[in-house]
């Protein structure tokens, strides 16, 4: 039987507010999924308003494109990677955008959808991957990543303390039967760990399954390569809003903002600036925007979500706050 595409969206509300969305603005979606927050957005919009939504999952760009057909006449979909938001929007005849959303969690879909691999707790074909058409499977990496790079992801990546014990595992095992599904991953994963620390901290799987995903979908390397490109796209005012679910992700996330405010890099003495090196806007949010008690309650998958806030400037008001910090004004 095939499995609705469903998925509640986070910080909901919190996204709408800080949007600031204009009826006649242009916005992007990066990350579509079902469309929970882009409906909204294009709600809003009015016939001189534009939603672009971006989805590398075939499976999210069909589920949306249904639930956005009441509002389709203001909303063009794109089957692609939120890293190519610069390029898209070239080819579509857009020289800025008034905001960008980046939601960069795991859909309830691609969870509980036994065909896709993502889940710890179905015995499901080893996939994981986000585009169904990407070149690296999490079986591909499982059956032929050297322990030296598995341990690295699984440290790196799920934060594993046992990670060297659990990629010397892996290859040993595989030397006899090749890993197929995630059932297989499982039994390596709770032999590879001490009951005592199971018992301690619960489910040992989330780690590696977590690590083994981002790898599959270059995931960090994405994000860290491209806020930057996708910050320049913003029309002054605009702003970008990411959602963030583990560490990893709110750390790159928290220094580039911080990166695009204050990117002057020349020592405090220097009495003016020599870098050139303008700040392109500024964070909204100097703390993360979490889940409020009614919303944990009604999806607890959001317990672990963060919302990061900036806005871009103008070039004007970049040169006077370079100014200032300098002593100028």
């Amino acid at each position: 039987m095939a499995v609705e595409f469903r998925h509640i969206p986070v910080l909901f509300r919190e996204v709408m507010d800080n949007l600031n969305i204009r009826p006649d603005g242009i916005y992007v979606d990066g990350t579509l999924g079902g469309a929970g927050h882009s409906h909204e957005i294009a709600a809003r919009l009015t016939e001189g308003g534009r939603l672009i939504g971006i989805d590398q999952d075939r499976d999210a760009i069909a589920a949306a494109t249904e639930h956005l057909s009441d509002v389709s006449d203001r909303v063009a979909i794109v089957h692609d990677n939120y890293e190519h938001i610069p390029e898209i929007l070239r080819d579509l005849g857009i020289e800025g955008v008034d905001g960008i959303l980046l939601d960069l969690g795991v859909s309830s879909y691609q969870l509980d959808n036994p065909a896709r691999g993502f889940s710890y707790n179905q015995d499901e074909p080893l996939d994981m991957r986000m585009d169904q058409e990407g070149p690296v499977s999490a079986k591909d990496i499982l059956n032929t990543w050297d322990a030296a790079k598995l341990t690295r992801i699984l440290r790196d990546y799920g934060e594993e303390k046992f990670a060297s014990r659990i990629a010397a595992n892996i290859v040993k095992e595989r030397q006899t039967k090749p890993f197929e599904t995630t059932v297989d991953l499982v039994k390596v994963i709770r032999a590879s760990i001490p009951m005592r620390m199971q018992e301690k901290f619960g489910n040992p799987c989330k780690r590696t399954f977590q690590a083994v995903r981002i790898a599959c979908n270059r995931e960090l390397d994405v994000l860290n390569d491209n806020i930057d490109r996708i910050t320049d796209c913003l029309n002054p005012g605009g702003r970008l809003c990411i959602i963030t679910f583990h560490s990893l992700e709110d750390r790159i996330v928290k220094n580039a903002f911080r990166r695009n405010e204050n990117p002057c890099t020349c020592p405090p003495e220097f009495p003016v600036c020599v870098c050139g090196k303008m700040p392109k806007g500024r964070v909204i949010t100097k703390k993360p925007i979490t889940p409020s008690g009614e919303e944990l309650e009604n999806n607890k998958r959001s317990a672990s979500s963060k919302l990061r806030v900036f806005e871009k400037i103008s070039e004007e008001e970049a040169r006077e706050i370079t100014d200032r910090r300098m002593g100028r004004k």
